[in-house]
């Protein structure tokens, strides 16, 4: 029961899956007993916990610790703002109050962070904590909190803490949440006290789910077991640079291309390989990367999930291009859906701006976490997407005796022993290992450690030993200042300021774009990237070699200089186009920055059409207005429909009804609104396209649980029509991975799409299908392939085709929501929701070619903010500010969300209290 993770993982995972399955069961068996036949009790019981652990929003309370009263002002929504004297009381009252509203999820989210998931659920999460023990979030949190972050910051972190444990004195679990009561019928778990390393240890988590290209690195070294070099080159296309662009066009690269090509830099690309340096893969590199791609899939997500075509978009328009004459500054997040949402909305204000209470703030954070992640304060705003810097490097280590090879020398492994308390069942204690490169991921999988120790190698790399393992280094993984840039940046109040606080952002790497009220805009990239001395971090490398570590020397053990520099990572400042977009595309064109980030970005798709539709709006003078940023924000369009369907088109398909389906793309206009007949074959047509070309010739170990594909039943007594069809799932290239359809296969496909008779346009024949030859051949089967499978999933009358039925959003609870069927699910989940937009559409409501059309990431809130009158803001989040089930804030904005509506964001202290429904107060 880890927080966000899907139904589908969570029902496909051994051992793990089916005793957490069996403690769930017995949890909902005595809860339906409990509710249904407890003689009236269960009247009782279901009506007072719900309603009993709703919060408190009028009246007062007494709090210990508070200098002075605070204000706590709800609107409609159950948004809270807050109004203090000090800093201290600020904190402290957001503490309370998000507390009041999540703090199961909080709970959660700790247990996740410090590997205590078993203590909360039980023998089922034992493997998912001895993972994250390794890992050492919370370790490394601890340090980060004694070492690295200002006195101010702890004082703020503490007053935080003191707030949520002011609200869990004197209650039990029932009084906190509906979720607690359910968890008391299996075990006697009680909450305990909020620690400052709470807060903190949840920015380790969110940079985990924002790590990069880590499963790239692991995709790659696999794809090495079927296919060669160029192949693979084939399936990592390089950045289109000339089509779309990137971030920065016209700010700070810190190197002309001239500058760069005297000094002779080179490209480190190792085309294929499966070890970075260009040595032949090792044959138990292999088996390792197979475990360890399991172990991942297991890890619970904290923010979002990984995938190509996933990300988020934000852009900002300078005032000569807007109707209010000041910026317009846009943000959607893209993560993984939850409920509730991860983003809490709210507002912090001193009641007079001074030293003694310096902050007037306001946007989204997580439960969880002090100050605002995302918003704005009076003077600037600022938002924030993934950078995809490559910030995380996987090491094959040769181990020897109780060490490790490094530079030709046995080092000793740096150990630790972690215990591990379970829920109704035995402790358990495990060893972690630890290289120069980091922890020993593959410590944590007995088959791992057993490949390890039978792996052979070859030439390039010394005698085996006793066997090979696989370290994580990562970036989080040291000290930081994180959680010091969030208040930084909470009190800025100008371009300088801003860069500032961002130059203590070290992880996750986000790009930060920035507008004020004087009329400057701006964009930064902050975050530590390391600079390596060889190879490019997109193959798993020799730890056994220096050359390969972070740094110009990295036998001198000497950090410093491992990462850019502050001052070299890429800005730009009130550009002369008079916008920037940040949605994940390449940072800097690669001939014009002296470092490499990443080899991995996204490939704009988004961006461009973000760039698209502002120039088409700016075009002859044309103002921008923030809701022509909410409509951009909604837009839909597939591009790569706009590439494939006049191909489509031109097919010669002999079946009537599979030309009728080809017909309904004729005149579509590429958008993918929810009621699209067009839009759901298109979207069925290049999942088979997909399935075809690339299906059947991908590694085995690529193969996403779940592939489902429809042929003719075997039974042939009755009429063989495309009625009859029936779904099999995993019966046809069962040793063959699925692509995901993300924007990297949008320009796969392209790069291939003029060589009509290339080898992956083949695809072998079926029962009722010859093979197909050449591009137009698999075009035609993917056309009838597509038919019939929507005839089986939406019926053969296609006038009631819709692309909503087949792409649903469901909102699932964190934990107890996403295990198993029952009562409780039906209480505490929501949905479905039939959704437009698409995969790397703008309105990007993303989908997995691998498993199916559900939604399996959203644009987790959105926010539009106007620098002219920052109560003319607009925002809207996922969920609701609750988590309680029942709540009327749990999924109040949901329907709104899923129109693209967007609510009122008010500021200011008049705004606020126009708004204001429910007044809190909380006493000293």
């Amino acid at each position: 029961m880890p927080p966000n993770t899907t139904s589908s993982s969570s029902q496909t995972r051994g051992k793990s899956g089916r005793k957490k399955g069996r403690r769930t069961r017995l949890i909902l068996i005595v809860l339906i007993l409990a509710i249904i036949g407890g003689v009236g009790y269960g009247a009782f019981w279901s009506i007072s916990t719900v309603r009993g652990s709703f919060p408190q929003t009028k009246g007062s309370i007494e709090l210990d610790g508070l200098s002075g009263p605070v204000d706590v002002k709800r609107d409609g929504n159950g948004i809270p703002q807050i109004y203090a004297a000090t800093d201290e009381d600020l904190f402290m009252a957001q503490g309370y109050v998000q507390a009041q509203d999540r703090f199961y999820e909080m709970d959660v989210r700790r247990h996740m962070t410090s590997g205590r998931l078993s203590e909360m659920f039980g023998k089922g999460q034992v493997d998912n904590d001895e993972f994250l023990r390794t890992l050492g979030w919370k370790r490394v949190a601890e340090e980060e909190y004694k070492t690295k972050l200002s006195a101010e910051t702890k004082k703020y972190l503490q007053a935080y803490a003191k707030g949520v444990n002011a609200y869990l004195r004197g209650k039990d679990g029932e009084d906190i949440s509906l979720e607690y009561a359910a968890l008391g019928f299996s075990n006697d778990y009680k909450p305990a006290e909020w620690t400052p390393v709470d807060s903190v240890a949840w920015l380790k988590a969110m940079a985990w789910d924002l790590r990069a290209n880590m499963q790239d690195e692991i995709d790659r070294s696999l794809m090495t077991s079927r296919l060669g070099p160029q192949q693979i080159a084939d399936l990592y296309p390089q950045y289109p640079y000339d089509r779309n662009k990137t971030i920065v066009q016209e700010g700070e690269y810190n190197r002309s291309s001239q500058e760069y090509e005297q000094n002779g830099d080179t490209d480190t690309s190792t085309e294929g390989s499966g070890l970075a340096g260009g040595s032949t893969d090792p044959s138990g590199l292999q088996s390792q990367l197979s475990g360890l791609y399991d172990e991942l899939d297991d890890v619970p997500t904290a923010v979002g999930v990984n995938g190509n075509g996933i990300g988020s978009n934000s852009w900002v328009i300078g005032g000569a291009h807007t109707i209010s004459g000041k910026p317009l500054l846009a943000n959607d997040p893209h993560l993984s859906p939850s409920l509730p949402s991860v983003w809490y909305q709210m507002g912090l204000h001193c009641k007079s701006v001074s030293d003694k209470c310096q902050y007037d703030v306001s946007g989204y954070t997580f439960a969880g976490l002090p100050g605002v992640v995302i918003g704005h304060n009076k003077n600037i705003a600022w938002g924030m997407t993934n950078s995809g810097a490559d910030v995380a490097d996987l090491y094959l280590e040769k181990l020897t005796g109780d060490g490790y090879e490094y530079d030709g020398k046995v080092r000793s492994f740096t150990s630790r022993e972690e215990k591990i308390d379970v829920a109704g069942g035995d402790s358990k204690t495990i060893v972690v290992r630890e290289t120069n490169n980091g922890p020993l991921l593959s410590d944590r999988d007995d088959e791992l450690v057993k490949v390890g120790r039978k792996a052979t190698v070859d030439q390039s790399a010394p005698d085996r030993g006793d066997g090979y393992g696989i370290a994580l280094r990562w970036t989080a993984l040291d000290p930081g200042t994180s959680m010091d840039a969030v208040f930084a940046m909470n009190k800025a109040t100008d371009w300088n300021g801003f860069r500032k606080a961002a130059a203590l952002f070290d992880v996750p790497s986000q790009n930060l774009i920035y507008a004020d009220t004087e009329n400057n805009i701006g964009y930064q990239l902050p975050g530590r990237i390391p600079i390596r001395s060889e190879g490019d971090g997109s193959l798993p490398s020799p730890g056994w070699d220096s050359k390969y570590g972070w740094g110009p020397d990295d036998t001198k053990d000497d950090p410093k200089d491992d990462y850019i520099k502050q001052s070299e990572l890429p800005y730009e400042y009130n550009p002369e186009r008079g916008y920037i977009v940040t949605a994940n595309q390449a940072v800097v064109d690669k001939d014009k920055y002296k470092y490499t980030l990443t080899t991995d970005w996204g490939y704009g798709t988004r961006s461009q059409r973000i760039t698209d539709l502002i120039e088409s709006k700016i075009k002859g003078g044309g103002k921008v207005s923030t809701d022509d940023m909410r409509q951009m924000q909604l837009d839909n369009s597939s591009e790569i429909a706009k590439l494939l369907v006049p191909l489509l088109l031109k097919i010669d398909v002999p079946d009537k009804d599979v030309r009728d389906g080809q017909k309904l793309l004729e005149g579509w206009n590429y958008t993918q609104d929810a009621d699209s007949a067009a839009a759901a074959y298109f979207n069925a047509v290049w999942r088979n396209i997909l399935k075809l070309a690339f299906g059947n010739k991908l590694p085995k170990e690529l193969r996403v649980e779940g592939q489902c594909l429809y042929v003719e039943p075997v039974d042939t007594t009755g009429p063989a029509d495309e009625d009859r069809r029936v779904r099999e799932c995993g019966q046809r290239d069962a040793d063959s991975a699925q692509p995901d359809g993300g924007d990297r296969w949008f320009e796969v496909v392209r790069s291939i799409l003029d060589d009509e008779d290339s080898d992956w346009w083949q695809a072998p024949g079926n029962r009722t299908d010859e093979a197909a030859t050449n591009r137009d051949e698999l075009f035609g089967r993917a056309l009838e392939d597509a038919r019939w499978e929507l005839t089986a999933k939406l019926g053969k009358d296609m006038d009631t085709w819709n692309w909503g039925r087949l792409h649903r959003l469901y909102l699932k609870n964190q934990t107890m929501g996403t295990d198993g069927p029952g009562f409780l699910q039906f209480m505490l989940n929501r949905g479905p929701y039939n959704l437009g937009g698409g995969e790397a559409a703008v309105s990007a409501t993303g989908w997995n070619a691998a498993g199916g059309y559900t939604v399996v990431w959203v644009p987790s809130m959105r926010m539009v903010v106007n620098l002219d009158d920052f109560d003319k803001s607009k925002w809207i989040n996922l969920t609701g500010a609750s988590g309680h089930a029942y709540n009327a804030h749990y999924i109040d904005q949901t329907d709104k969300w899923a129109k693209g509506e967007l609510l009122d964001w008010v500021s200011t202290e008049r705004a606020v209290e126009e708004n204001t429904e429910d007044t809190l107060v909380l006493q000293p």
